[in-house]
């Protein structure tokens, strides 16, 4: 069955798609059906089908896809594009797993553009806290920490050298920064692009101060309550581009509440590939 399975694992920046067998890949925008038109979804797909030839069996692994509505929704469109009913899609939970940890049971979470953490057995999520979105919650994510910054920046709170320093690095007006997030599609993805800022300048107190807080966000509303209600062991596993670069300072605030990093990897498809090379 792998001789021609695709894979993709789909935040909300990117799409990665990988074929099992030869670990061909290619890459198009991120696909979280909560964002992406109809129309966008396609066009990555034909793309896909371009570079890459076709396949038999596609598994999708994607962000927004928890939701019952938009996981059908993606189905349909996988099965149009790719003119097949040999489709399985699963939330871009799920994949961290099994890039992570296989076939074993862990706590597992997702710090990149958005953010979650569950706990899984081996075989499944048995246990998930709640994501309210990039507006509401995504604690802990890229877009949390440009929400904070930006938040930081517009009402002055910022030290005024690193307002500077802001500034000179993305050259918006506060008019062009209040549009992309009002008016213009992606906010989730824009206020992602601002969390580097903070990672570049972690040495600086208020970016270190963003950093944490966000982390300790994360830590108490999506990670302990997992731990105190199912986990037999305090290590956790991340997955995501955003938490492999704070790794030092998110392994330094989970140590602090009595938890231990295992796993930090910033791209779950070579993971998950080995998952479905091993589990054919």
């Amino acid at each position: 069955m792998t001789d021609s399975m695709l894979i993709a694992d789909s935040g909300s920046t990117k799409t990665k798609w990988m074929m099992v067998k030869t670990g061909n890949m290619t890459v198009t925008e991120g696909l979280n059906p909560h964002f992406t038109t109809d129309e966008q979804f396609l066009t990555a797909i034909d793309t896909v089908r371009q570079r890459l030839g076709e396949v038999s069996a596609i598994i999708f692994y994607g962000a927004g896809c928890g939701n019952a509505a938009q996981c059908a929704r993606t189905q349909g469109l996988l099965c149009q594009g790719f003119k097949s009913e040999n489709i399985k899609v699963y939330t871009d939970m799920l994949g961290a797993c099994r890039a992570v940890a296989g076939n074993e049971a862990a706590l597992v979470g997702i710090l990149g553009t958005g953010s979650n953490a569950c706990y899984y057995d081996g075989v499944s999520i048995t246990h998930q806290t709640v994501s309210t979105g990039f507006i509401l919650g995504d604690e802990g994510s890229a877009n949390h920490v440009g929400r904070l910054l930006l938040n930081g920046y517009l009402a002055h709170h910022m030290p005024e050298q690193l307002r500077i320093m802001f500034h000179d690095t993305y050259r918006l007006s506060d008019n062009e920064l209040m549009e992309a997030i009002y008016h213009q599609p992606h906010p989730n993805r824009f206020l992602a692009s601002l969390a580097p800022f903070a990672v570049q300048h972690l040495d600086d107190d208020y970016c270190h101060r963003v950093v944490t807080i966000t982390i300790e966000d994360w830590i108490n509303e999506m990670v302990m309550p997992l731990w105190r209600e199912v986990a037999s062991d305090n290590t956790i596993h991340v997955v995501g581009g955003y938490a492999k670069a704070i790794e030092s300072t998110l392994s330094n605030c989970l140590e602090n509440n009595g938890l231990v990093v295992g796993s930090v990897i910033a791209d779950p498809i070579e993971g998950l590939r080995q998952y479905h090379l091993d589990n054919p």
